[in-house]
């Protein structure tokens, strides 16, 4: 067999880095006594067991597309990017309204960035982790110059508000980030998997369904499973525990993030605890929890935070980041 010439490859990257985080929050607040007015539930119950004090509802007109552009048009204006420096739009949601078509080029098209690579990635909880390593990914191997990653549910619309285990729990909101190529990695290895066979401790079994979940179940895969993968995902970046300024576990329960946090080790480290106005809002919780720190002067500039997603499917995923 004759070989032939090969394949002309781009010039790639050494890494990628973050060069902004945005955000967006529906303005409606729902409180844990308004919730207690529908189901049997307290204030003080749902702050003992799930750390929740609010958390933000969607009305109407704010879907996943709107909200996605609020996060996204955030983070560009932050980046010192235009529209049409980005080529590569990846949108982590796990709550669409609809299967088809994808929302990433939709969201795109709002902000006024033509003809990008655009697609929809579905890992729950740990969806913005995987779509952040995915965009890593493409910068460095030569298929993207700069990415535009976001994470927007609408959790609230998948709610039975008379279902005590969720919907005290769920909630709305956006986040989005802006990787670019660069010679000094500021975006760590990704460390990533499933535990397919606990697919069904997080389910919408279909589309006139409500959002279950075995909260028992899920609480103590998570307390003992996603410590030791965040722990790989800093061995693998080459950081100690010791040197991150951040830790941003996926929001999913305060007590959850509390066990992880306590697991990592990581006494110099702020460790986000957004879910307790903000809910829990899947895979946009991380990107939300972290723009909402850098807006506040809670992490600097430079210094590594861990980013660490678990959630439906079971998936999970972690990386450290450079804080930008």
């Amino acid at each position: 067999m004759t070989q032939g010439p090969g394949l002309r490859i781009p010039e790639v990257t050494k890494g990628a880095r973050v060069l902004a985080f945005g955000d967006y929050q529906p303005a409606r607040v729902v409180t844990n006594d308004e919730i207690a007015e529908k189901v049997d539930t307290s204030d003080e119950w749902i702050r003992s067991r799930v750390g929740i004090a609010e958390r933000r509802i969607a009305g109407p007109e704010e879907g996943i597309v709107e909200m996605a552009v609020q996060a996204g048009g955030k983070a560009l204006a932050g980046s010192g990017l235009s529209p049409e420096d980005i080529d590569l739009v990846i949108l982590a949601t796990c709550s669409a309204e609809s299967p088809m078509p994808a929302y990433a080029p939709q969201v795109a098209d709002k902000l006024g960035i033509v003809a990008p690579g655009a697609f929809d990635l579905n890992a729950a909880c740990a969806g913005f982790c995987y779509a952040l390593g995915t965009a890593s990914s493409a910068v460095r191997a030569g298929s993207a110059r700069n990415v535009l990653v976001l994470g927007a549910e609408k959790m609230s619309q998948w709610l039975d508000w008379t279902d005590r285990s969720t919907c005290i729990i769920f909630a709305d909101g956006a986040g989005a980030a802006v990787v670019t190529g660069s010679d000094v990695p500021g975006i760590g290895p990704v460390v990533w998997g499933s535990s397919g066979d606990k697919y069904d401790k997080i389910i919408i079994p279909d589309r006139h369904s409500f959002i279950r979940q075995e909260g028992q179940a899920v609480f103590r895969w998570a307390t003992s499973e996603v410590a030791p993968v965040a722990l790989e995902a800093c061995e693998r970046a080459g950081i100690s525990p010791a040197d991150l300024a951040a830790i941003v576990p996926h929001q999913a329960n305060l007590r959850i993030v509390d066990a992880i946090a306590r697991k990592v080790k990581a006494p110099n480290a702020v460790v986000a605890d957004d879910i307790v106005h903000a809910g829990n809002t899947s895979g946009a919780s991380i990107p939300l929890a972290l723009s909402r720190m850098i807006e506040r002067g809670d992490v600097p500039s430079g210094a590594p935070a861990l980013l660490v997603g678990f959630g439906a499917g079971l998936a999970y995923a972690a990386q450290v980041i450079q804080i930008p």
